[in-house]
């Protein structure tokens, strides 16, 4: 497989090291960059890192084959799964890592908590696809969390912050959630590239053929995918970078939880998979779509409710400056998982197909 990758995939981790870099760089030297980032917000969505999603989102999205994508609905196994990963087990083993890991600093264990609640909806569709998973699949699982993540949300932040803390003798946190700031997070950071991307594969499709689409449309709009990552994360870096310095133990003490979480989610993905007996690419899927958090969303809840100085504020930030690099390793782990599976099956999987996705 690392054969068969482009060198600007097989040096991916290079590139987001060095994005890193470049955005703390930014922070600590030229703060006015920082405060020109804070400025340019539309309440709390940041305008830059919102067009860096949209770029980074937009080539994936447009590689869906969305007439293959309804044949994911029917897939029970994959669906029951994802669900129960999703919207049971993340908010559940996120609440007791933040409980167990910091007892002693209620605002990080509060933000810690509301990321768990956040089910990813970006850039899954980044790291899924640089691991071989199912793009249709992966499509179908963000839509589904993002429906949830409209009617749950505010729901079980009630529960995972007042009700089952007090069931268990422990401290309680207040804290009310903007059901209209949720949907906005899912409309701009999901609805707007899925919009983009179902209506370019239509009308390219109709207008010069799948040949025409595959081959010679989506090979152009591919490097935008990768473009609009390190774009995000140097913006990500260049707002924040300069707490992740001023505050080093304080950010190992939030890491720590997280590291723990994502590797944990990912490695219950695999196995429950592999148990329930789905393809690479669809277990692959499963894996990360559990292990990823709407970071953006967290982000926006902990900054509107709690202030954007704030504690809780902090471990949302800290949440993707660790998923990011978490997620690239665990694309090297699934690509090492791979040969551990039988061969792909089935008119989504034929052997054409598993070839389109490692050379896409």
């Amino acid at each position: 497989m690392p054969a068969r990758l482009s060198a600007t995939d097989r040096l991916l981790p290079v590139w987001i090291l060095l994005a890193m870099a470049v955005g703390i760089g930014l922070s600590v030297f030229a703060p006015a960059f920082g405060e020109f980032l804070h400025a340019a917000s539309i309440g709390s969505v940041s305008i830059p890192i919102a067009i860096g999603l949209l770029v980074m989102m937009y080539p994936v999205l447009a590689k869906v084959r969305y007439s293959d994508a309804r044949a994911v609905a029917g897939d029970r196994k994959l669906l029951v799964s994802s669900l129960v990963l999703n919207w049971l087990i993340g908010p559940a083993l996120m609440f007791a890592l933040a409980w167990i890991l910091l007892p002693d600093l209620p605002e990080y264990r509060t933000g810690l908590i509301i990321v768990g609640l956040a089910r990813c909806i970006a850039m899954v569709l980044i790291w899924n696809d640089l691991a071989c998973g199912d793009r249709e699949a992966a499509a179908f699982l963000v839509a589904l969390n993002s429906v949830f993540q409209v009617i749950a949300f505010a729901g079980l932040g009630w529960f995972y912050l007042q009700v089952l803390p007090g069931w268990l003798g422990l401290p309680t946190t207040s804290a009310e959630f903007s059901i209209g700031a949720i949907t906005i997070s899912v409309l701009i950071f999901l609805g707007i590239p899925l919009l983009a991307g179902f209506l370019s594969r239509l009308i390219g499709e109709r207008r010069r053929g799948r040949d025409w689409y595959e081959n010679q449309f989506l090979p152009k709009v591919s490097p935008l995918a990768l473009a609009g990552l390190l774009f995000t994360i140097v913006m990500l870096f260049a707002l924040q970078g300069q707490q992740v310095i001023d505050q080093p133990l304080d950010v190992a003490r939030i890491a720590l939880p997280l590291l723990v979480y994502f590797a944990a989610m990912f490695a219950l993905g695999f196995a429950t998979g592999k148990l329930v007996k789905l393809s690479y690419e669809r277990t692959t899927t499963l894996a990360f779509t559990a292990a990823g958090n709407n970071f953006e969303l967290a982000i926006a809840v902990a900054i509107g409710t709690f202030g954007a100085t704030s504690g809780e504020a902090l471990a949302g930030i800290v949440g993707p400056l660790i998923e990011v690099p978490a997620l690239v390793a665990l694309v090297y782990v699934a690509l090492w998982l791979r040969p551990r599976f039988t061969a792909p099956t089935g008119a989504l999987a034929t052997p054409r197909r598993v070839a389109e996705r490692t050379n896409a």
